[in-house]
């Protein structure tokens, strides 16, 4: 993964290294070669992540389908402050809210996005949403929410093209 770990004590960092040793993870030239030169380009490629993932998420707002939109870097959002305070900016990833809708509707919302592949994502280039299910997983504080939830990450289509894709799809939805 080309990862970095900070170990905040003796033991973990003891414990990381055995992890490294004993797993022998070494990555190879090419890996390392193709991670350099995704960071050359991490900067705007962030910035774009940024721009689309608002742009879509303030979209999204307007929306009569939608409940709730998730983004940190949206003012009326529960933890803006903390995200104003602790970061510089956003990336592409944030959380939707639907009215409530069934399990169908949304999949049938979801089956024929051509631009929105469904899956998660940790900052690839491409778009991608996934239905999610907070409740279910949520252990420090109680989901508020009643509709379904999507899970989107914006990624370097044109902003445009990836909101004519949620149009169709909130077509299906309805239609459903």
């Amino acid at each position: 993964m080309l990862g970095t770990a900070t170990a905040g004590d003796r033991d973990t960092y003891l414990s990381l290294k055995w992890t490294a040793v004993e797993i022998g993870t070494c990555a190879g030239p090419d890996d390392c070669y193709l991670g350099l030169r995704g960071m050359r380009t991490l900067g705007p490629r962030l910035k774009r992540h940024q721009e689309t993932g608002i742009r879509i998420a303030e979209w999204l707002k307007q929306r009569p389908e939608v409940a709730t939109v998730l983004h940190p870097a949206l003012t009326d959002c529960p933890g803006h402050a903390i995200w104003k305070r602790d970061f510089t900016g956003a990336c592409g990833l944030f959380g939707v809210v639907l009215n409530p809708y069934s399990k169908q509707a949304v999949s049938a919302m979801l089956n024929d996005l051509e631009l929105f592949g469904l899956g998660y994502s940790w900052g690839g280039y491409e778009s991608l949403i996934i239905p999610t299910t907070p409740p279910t997983s949520r252990t420090a504080t109680s989901w508020p929410h009643l509709g379904p939830s999507l899970r989107i990450h914006a990624g370097l289509e044109d902003p445009d093209d990836l909101i004519a894709d949620l149009v169709a799809g909130f077509d299906r939805l309805n239609a459903a």
